[in-house]
């Protein structure tokens, strides 16, 4: 009987660590999805950067969130030895693996509303300190009950701040970071002209259609694999995912009049809302989400452009920062059981703790990137700019001729 109780736990450690690591490698792959996101908005001159910043990103972030970041948001190290990393075939090491592709992700989502006119390594310094302090921190007092904020809320509101796959902790906080960072950074040459706004035409429609794709995919890993084990898979998640995909994809076709940019994001702003409640919500209430968050984005996009002047390439504020809020706070109510959900979430609870990831977001981002403007600077020089950031960076243009 020992050895069999043994063999079944392997087995179930086993299995445990395959299904996370799956979900890792999917949730990797989304980080290309971004890539080609921005390759296909901005402008052919800063193609490479584009495709240079997100892996480089990766990379700073995996050391920072591997050394300082994973601890501070949940007091664990990897500085023992191996034969003690191996415990439990290694399952705590694919779960940081895991979650640092969410860390990942922050810099990601602020690469795409800075591109064209930011400098390369003023922008890797950022990354280095908003994925080793600033997103651990608020990571860490929602997913692993720091400071007594969650212990706070259930007290006074009967539930604690709910994001099962984070609509706020990843993407409202990597929308919100990326706001402050669009606003020290100014607006790019030529992008206003007396007043008003000058086009600047996506490179390449089907590399931006790629990007989209190959992130609604990764996002199914990115959702069911929050579970973290096998046994608390649920396919609720997987077809809220779809339904809200699906619900931003048609609120985004109709709002933004068949224009492609809008099409290939509205599901993404779906998905960005769900994450928050995919656990909770019917899919019809799943469905509501994503085409309340679709259509927002629309109208959120084309303000921030036009109205307000604030010129995010690709959109990632109204995309992550105010559609991730709207999915923390539409888990708090279509997870109510009166909407077909299955309960167990306060409004007011989805509200402060939406409201609390802005106000860490926006601290941090305007700290860190003031403090990098103050005494590095942050911006191309006006000539670079005009040049571009591919030859101006990287020496190297994305297309030759010859």
């Amino acid at each position: 009987m020992e050895h069999l109780d043994s063999a079944v736990q392997t087995l179930i450690h086993g299995s445990n660590t395959l299904f996370i690591l799956i979900g890792a490698i999917m949730v990797l792959a989304m980080h290309a999805g971004f890539a080609f996101l921005e390759v296909g908005t901005v402008r052919q001159k800063n193609q490479v950067n584009a495709l240079s910043k997100i892996l480089s990103d990766f990379a700073i972030s995996a050391v920072a969130y591997f050394f300082i970041g994973y601890w501070i948001a949940y007091g664990v190290s990897f500085l023992h030895p191996a034969s003690m990393l191996v415990e439990g075939s290694g399952y705590g090491l694919v779960k940081f693996f895991f979650l640092l592709t969410f860390a990942a992700a922050i810099p990601a989502i602020i690469s795409g509303g800075i591109a064209e006119r930011a400098r390369f390594g003023p922008q890797l310094c950022a990354t280095a300190l908003i994925v080793a302090f600033v997103y651990p921190f608020f990571e860490g007092v929602i997913w692993n009950g720091n400071f007594g904020f969650q212990a706070w809320l259930q007290a006074h509101f009967a539930a604690p701040f709910h994001d099962f796959a984070g609509s706020v902790v990843v993407h409202g906080v990597g929308g919100w970071l990326a706001f402050a960072a669009v606003v020290l950074l100014g607006r790019r040459d030529g992008r206003y002209r007396d007043g008003r706004l000058v086009a600047m035409a996506p490179s390449s429609i089907p590399f931006l259609a790629l990007g989209s794709w190959v992130l609604i995919i990764g996002w199914f890993g990115f959702n069911v694999m929050s579970a973290q084990t096998l046994g608390s898979i649920s396919g609720l998640v997987a077809v809220n995912t779809l339904m809200a995909m699906v619900g931003g994809t048609l609120a985004a076709l109709i709002v933004g009049r068949n224009d492609p940019g809008f099409l290939h994001n509205g599901p993404l702003a779906g998905l960005v809302a769900i994450c928050a409640g995919s656990d909770l919500m019917h899919p019809v209430g799943a469905l509501a989400t994503g085409a309340i968050a679709g259509a927002l984005f629309v109208w959120a996009f084309t303000a921030t452009q036009v109205k307000w002047k604030i010129d995010d390439v690709l959109g990632v504020w109204p995309l992550h920062g105010l559609c991730g809020v709207w999915g923390g706070i539409a888990c708090g109510i279509f997870g109510q059981p009166w909407w077909g959900g299955l309960g167990g979430v306060s409004l007011a609870s989805q509200v402060v703790g939406s409201l609390a990831g802005i106000a860490v977001a926006l601290l941090g981002g305007f700290a860190v990137y003031g403090l990098l403007k103050l005494l590095v600077g942050i911006r191309l020089t006006q000539e670079q700019e005009y040049y571009g950031a591919d030859l101006s960076i990287h020496r190297i243009g994305a297309v030759s001729q010859d």
